[in-house]
């Protein structure tokens, strides 16, 4: 591979200034890489760039972003109607009207005038990648990138290799979808992909029960919203996305898959009428379980079949449904919920009505009376270095019962495997780990099950203690949110690697608890007690330099260097030691700070800070924070500073029944998220 080929990927083009090619450029904008928008002409530009500018509005207006982050996206965002302008730009996203002439003609001209390395994409929804390339210059450069409206707000992204597409530009590429915050899924190149595959017979067969007479719209529509936890049921999403766009997407896996897909005449009638359909109406629920059981058939059937098929995994396929299609559970999670043998049932009836058989996925697992289980945490082995990669996305990979048991088996697998010199722990998605599941927390404080709390964080310890004890060196591979659990994670391991845009921070004090996978313990001796205290009762968070400057981080280097970085940090072999950096000013003061005063001087605002502003921050932040948990935390850092290391985790496991036996801790996670906690100190 030269050196040509691994120039960084800097400026990224999107082609279209339509909805979708307007939100995609934004998006990369809002990530802080320049963008190039271009379109056939002027004025279609100017309407593109008038619709980012309007998003970016009402984005301020949300509180989403601040004015100066709107005016910097913007500001990155150049729009031409030359494709001559496209000479430096690394990747460049086709994102034209979904005609496969238009879209050949497209890259006809991007292989004209496009450096030869950069990568070529298409947001095609419905043509094979292969197809698309098919006789074009540079095939190994065409590669699908498929994202779901709308492109700034939605984080799903198919990444998609076509026959030729070269895996080192397809990993590039997947790469640089996670530095703008999208959740890539792999599917195979195959008509609809993953989600369309069974989205679009979703809103199908939805049509083909009104066309059928078996229900009315408001009927389906309630049937549905109630069968799959959504908030708009098929008809009104088909307004959303646009009723002919569903009748393009159904002719296209017709033509693919069978006739089974075909498109419903009603469908085909309604575009024909160029209106909306006509939501009004109280539903009959007589006729709502009928209704429910044909969407989930179909759904069910199309998803074991593409699964089947290998176009993607179940993870994924369930990733696909909750990601981009905000739906609260994936088809494999709804025939869990369900149970396997009564889903299994069901498609059987329907498949048989179009001549289909029971897809092996789905009857295998039948057949073990189980339900399905998923991976959730992902192992490669490539030139010698494991990689263990955490892949809850749409959770931020949160830190569950199953994720930790996942993660020490294969940890453990790698550790005795002779051919493993190194581990990499990564996240998949925008986030390393963000901490622990708060509704595993929440559940069982209701329950009043501590007991499984206790144990669930045991393991968590184990699994950390493993790292930090493994012969080999480990690697935390961190870019995009890290909290409590998940910088607990990195801390165990002998290198912390990170992506400038990678956030690190202990909200536990906040929520009512206080860090108990190590995270008074190992960053004591990472940082100080002064800077530790600092951390935890303030629940500061930190971006990545200044996580640096503390010593809290080793590197921090750009998203294109990230692997090579990890690669040589693994090479280096387990560190023998480390040297503190020196503090700045702002650290020095902090830790000082920190370290004689105490958390409850802190908390009512009585400590002396010498009109240091920042210190007057810091402690106003403390005073917001859970007074048992405060003391707690406190006394953890300061007696696990003077014994051993296990000495210190054994005094967080101590605690634990009396943290989240608390009204505080139960105030703090039940609120998360909706509304600001109010404590009690109880």
């Amino acid at each position: 591979m030269s050196t040509h080929e691994e120039r960084p990927i800097r400026t990224l083009a999107v082609i279209g200034a339509g909805n979708m090619g307007s939100g995609i450029a934004q998006k990369m904008a809002t990530s802080g890489f320049p963008v190039i928008l271009v379109d056939t002409d002027d004025s279609k530009v100017q309407r593109g760039l008038s619709i980012i500018e309007k998003t970016l509005a009402e984005g301020v207006a949300r509180k989403v972003l601040r004015q100066d982050q709107a005016d910097a996206a913007r500001a990155k965002i150049r729009g031409t109607s030359s494709f001559e302008d496209l000479a430096e730009a690394d990747l460049v996203v086709e994102a034209v009207f979904e005609d496969f002439n238009v879209k050949r003609d497209v890259f006809r001209k991007l292989t004209a005038v496009c450096r030869p390395d950069a990568i070529l994409g298409t947001n095609t929804s419905s043509f094979a990648v292969s197809d698309l390339a098919e006789g074009l210059k540079g095939p190994e450069r065409i590669i699908g990138l498929h994202y779901f409206y709308h492109p700034a707000k939605n984080r799903l992204v198919e990444v998609i290799p076509g026959n030729a597409s070269d895996p080192n530009k397809v990993r590039r590429a997947w790469l640089v979808q996670e530095q703008i915050g999208k959740t890539p899924i792999y599917s195979a190149d195959a008509s609809g992909f993953i989600v369309n595959r069974y989205f679009v017979p979703w809103l199908n067969e939805a049509v083909r029960l009104l066309e059928e007479g078996a229900a009315d719209i408001p009927t389906i529509e309630a049937a549905s919203k109630k069968a799959f936890g959504v908030g708009m049921g098929p008809f009104e999403l088909m307004h959303v996305t646009g009723v002919p766009i569903a009748l393009h997407a159904a002719t296209t896996l017709r033509n693919a898959f069978g006739p089974m897909y075909t498109p419903s005449t009603r469908l085909a009638a309604q575009v024909e009428s160029g209106k909306n359909w006509p939501l009004e109406g109280s539903p009959d629920e007589s006729k709502a379980a009928a209704v429910a059981d044909r969407l989930l058939a179909v759904t069910f059937l199309v998803a074991g079949e593409l699964v089947s098929e290998k176009v993607g995994s179940i993870e994924d396929t369930d990733i696909g449904a909750r990601v981009g299609l905000r739906w609260p559970r994936g088809p494999f999670e709804l025939m869990n919920r369900m149970g396997v043998e009564k889903a299994a049932a069901l498609v059987s009836t329907f498949a048989e009505r179009w001549g289909r058989k029971l897809p092996h996925v789905i009857a295998e697992q039948a057949a073990k009376k189980a339900p399905f289980s998923f991976e959730f945490v992902q192992s490669t082995i490539v030139d010698g270095i494991a990689t263990l990669t955490v892949a809850r996305p749409d959770a931020m990979n949160a830190l569950n019962e199953e994720v930790v048991g996942q993660l020490r088996a294969k940890f453990d697998a790698a550790a005795v495997n002779p051919e493993v010199k190194g581990i990499v722990l990564a996240g998949s998605g925008k986030a390393f780990v963000a901490g622990a599941d708060i509704r595993f927390f929440v559940k069982n404080i209701e329950a009043k099950d501590i007991d499984r709390i206790w144990t669930f964080t045991k393991h968590g310890q184990d699994l950390l203690t493993a790292i930090d004890q493994c012969s080999k060196p480990v690697v935390a591979r961190l870019h995009g949110l890290s909290l409590g659990g998940g910088v607990e994670l990195a801390l165990a391991c002998d290198y912390l690697i990170a992506t400038p845009n990678a956030t690190l921070a202990f909200p536990e004090t906040g929520i009512g608890i206080y860090p108990g996978l190590g995270g008074t313990q190992r960053t004591t001796r990472r940082v100080g007690v002064g800077l530790a205290r600092w951390l935890v009762l303030t629940g500061q968070t930190l971006g990545a330099e200044e996580a640096r400057a503390i010593g809290l981080l080793d590197q921090v280097v750009p998203h294109a260097e990230l692997d090579g970085a990890v690669k040589a940090a693994i090479l280096q072999g387990v560190p023998a030691g480390r040297n503190k950096p020196v503090l700045g000013t702002k650290h020095a003061a902090m830790e000082a700070f920190f370290a004689k005063n105490s958390a409850d001087s802190l908390r009512e605002g009585k400590a002396d800070t010498g009109g240091d502003e920042n210190l007057a921050k810091a402690m106003k932040r403390v005073g917001s924070k859970a007074p048992v948990a405060l003391r707690l935390s406190e006394k953890l850092i300061d007696e696990g500073s003077k014994v051993s290391l296990a000495e210190g985790l054994a005094m967080e496991l101590a605690h634990l029944h009396e943290i989240f036996s608390t009204k505080d801790a139960y105030e703090g996670l039940s609120t998360l998220g909706k509304k600001a906690p109010v404590f009690q100190g109880a």
